[in-house]
């Protein structure tokens, strides 16, 4: 790790904050029939929401997959929709295809606004109006176009580090953050990813529904999204390798991996097989010894 980047992490791990411009996505869903038809197509109850609160919800495919992961949330009697970049059009076009079927309309936002997902919440705004959600990074703050850069003068302003693609990658697995295409994908039952509050069981049905509900009310999960700290410092590791139990069975396999400075060590996200989720269980990636760890590494 250089030692600008080193400089720049200790400062957000410390007392300071950072930004990261990212492409996020923001989508607008209204209409009277709006909580109807997102009932039907995300894991979450959006009947429940309250002003200005919000929740993280799943798209599943009939077969309980995931297709994205999203934060929404409700102003008046319109919902508003975090996306990834990987994710944002095919959840647009996951919910636009339903706006001939009823009282139900949606919006692609995402080019009047630009995203700065800010680290943690010191950062005061006193200017720009903007639209904010919550997540493990922080917050992600939609700021609109003609205020972007005033909204980031303001940052700099009040000391804010500037984040760095590397530097986003180690506080994201730090922070315990899976990303669509690394991570997770298509291949991924929704509840593998093991996000808190992210399914509603109470709910009516929806696409996906009955194979979710069967795993949680008849059995359990093959595998989970957890973290590994290795013990060696500069481990040969990298994503899709194999772990195994301590007796050479097939115990998963890893997904992101990097250097955590806080810790020390190395880490990494990976799907663990269900006999090997307790927090502690030591692992082989290799020759290498790792041990299971819940998510986040760090609160």
């Amino acid at each position: 790790m250089n030692t600008e980047l080193k400089d720049d992490y200790q400062k957000i791990r410390g007392n300071g904050f950072g930004f990261y411009q990212s492409q996020n996505g923001l989508i607008e869903v209204s209409g009277k029939e709006a909580v109807q038809f997102l009932n039907g197509l995300i894991t979450n109850d959006a009947a429940k929401l309250e002003e200005n609160s919000q929740i993280s919800a799943a798209f599943p495919n009939a077969q309980g997959r995931l297709l994205a992961v999203v934060k929404v949330m409700r102003h008046g009697d319109k919902f508003l929709f975090e996306t990834d970049s990987m994710t944002h059009e095919k959840v647009f076009q996951n919910l636009f295809r339903f706006t001939f079927a009823g009282d139900f309309f949606v919006e692609d936002l995402t080019e009047n606004f630009r995203c700065f997902e800010i680290s943690n919440f010191k950062f005061q705004n006193t200017g720009a109006n903007y639209i904010e959600f919550q997540s493990k990074f922080g917050k992600s703050c939609f700021v609109p176009t003609d205020s972007a850069e005033n909204f980031k003068k303001e940052l700099i302003e009040q000391n804010a580090v500037g984040i760095s693609d590397e530097l986003y990658e180690i506080l994201r697995v730090e922070n315990g953050v899976p990303k669509y295409g690394v991570d997770m994908d298509e291949t991924t039952i929704v509840p593998e990813i093991g996000i808190d509050g992210l399914i509603s069981y109470n709910k009516g049905c929806y696409i996906g529904q009955e194979i979710i509900a069967r795993i949680h009310f008849r059995g359990h999960v093959a595998k989970q999204l957890r973290g590994l700290i290795f013990d060696d410092e500069n481990p040969e590791i990298k994503p899709n390798d194999e772990i195994k139990s301590l007796d050479g069975k097939n115990a998963g396999r890893i997904t992101s991996v990097t250097f955590s400075p806080k810790l020390e060590k190395t880490i990494a996200l990976a799907f663990v097989r269900y006999d090997y989720l307790a927090e502690g269980t030591e692992l082989k990636a290799g020759d290498l010894t790792a041990k299971v760890k819940n998510l986040p590494f760090i609160e």
